[in-house]
């Protein structure tokens, strides 16, 4: 069972028609813009997840920009995509795991195990000259079953009440520029949740895309969260989709346990009665 990443040249050997591949490709700005990558070229057998219409349920005024969906609509969702209670699935997409890490936390969130993110995705994919496979494919449909694991998420209330309590730290995934206040291309309000500190997703990864080894990961969250287990971290970035890749390095770094507030900043910031933080993070 492969539970955090797999290798291209695994993959690329597997015949198994029990696994489940599905390209996660995806656009912030242009949002069907990976869907029409994966409908001119994806990886043979590979079936497509669209994050605002698959990972994300409808947008409100509470959960920000990609509410996590309800348990029927996920159970739904993946039923169609053809995933059952033992198949493995493998992820992907072109921007260091940070949309596939999202298919991958809901996958966990219903309690299903056997889920990983191809390392490097498509783009090392493609770079080793391995096959691809134009338009849409589909599998046949299974009964996917799970249960919510509510502790593995976050409300904004419970996030509110958490403020200032030295024994749990929130961690931003997004761009130091971003959390620091000096640029918001996105949401109304710049800035962080007061106490978080910052770690950007995109440090967990090689230029190519590659997720760092075990042991460097470790050195680095060390930097930011020093001796701190684990089950007392909270990820979140701009609306719950990079602090996925967070806790997916995490995870593959032997540091489970930290949890996720799905509605992130987009969601914080909605609302100008919550207190905002500009700046670098203060020591704690």
């Amino acid at each position: 069972m492969h539970t955090t990443l797999i290798a291209t040249d695994e993959l690329a050997s597997t015949q198994d028609d029990s696994w489940v591949v599905v390209d996660c490709r995806y656009d912030l700005r242009h949002p069907d813009a990976g869907y029409e990558q994966y409908r001119d070229a994806h990886i043979p057998g590979a079936v497509y997840a669209h994050l605002s219409k698959d990972l994300a349920g409808p947008v409100g005024s509470v959960g920000g920009r990609h509410p996590i969906p309800t348990a029927d609509a996920i159970e739904a969702t993946f039923s169609r995509l053809g995933i059952g209670r033992d198949a493995q699935v493998v992820m992907y997409d072109a921007d260091a795991g940070m949309f596939a890490s999202r298919m991958w936390w809901t996958l966990r969130y219903m309690g299903h195990q056997a889920a990983a993110v191809l390392d490097g995705g498509w783009t090392k994919w493609i770079r080793e000259g391995r096959p691809q496979r134009a338009g849409e494919e589909s599998r046949a449909p299974a009964t996917f079953t799970g249960r919510p694991r509510n502790e593995l998420r976050l409300s904004v209330s419970d996030v509110e009440a958490l403020l200032g309590d030295p024994s749990t730290l929130l961690i931003d995934a997004r761009a130091a520029e971003r959390f620091e206040g000096g640029a918001e291309p996105i949401d109304r309000t710049p800035g962080h949740i007061p106490g978080a500190v910052n770690h950007f997703f995109r440090r967990n990864a090689t230029d190519e895309g590659v997720m760092l080894p075990p042991d460097a990961l470790r050195r680095q969250f060390a930097d930011v969260i020093g001796d701190r287990s684990p089950e007392d971290l909270v990820m979140y970035c701009g609306s719950g989709v990079t602090a996925c890749q967070n806790l997916l390095a995490m995870e593959h770094a032997g540091l489970p346990g930290a949890k996720l507030y799905p509605g992130s900043w987009s969601e914080w910031s909605s609302d100008p009665r919550r207190p905002v933080e500009t700046g670098p993070a203060r020591r704690r």
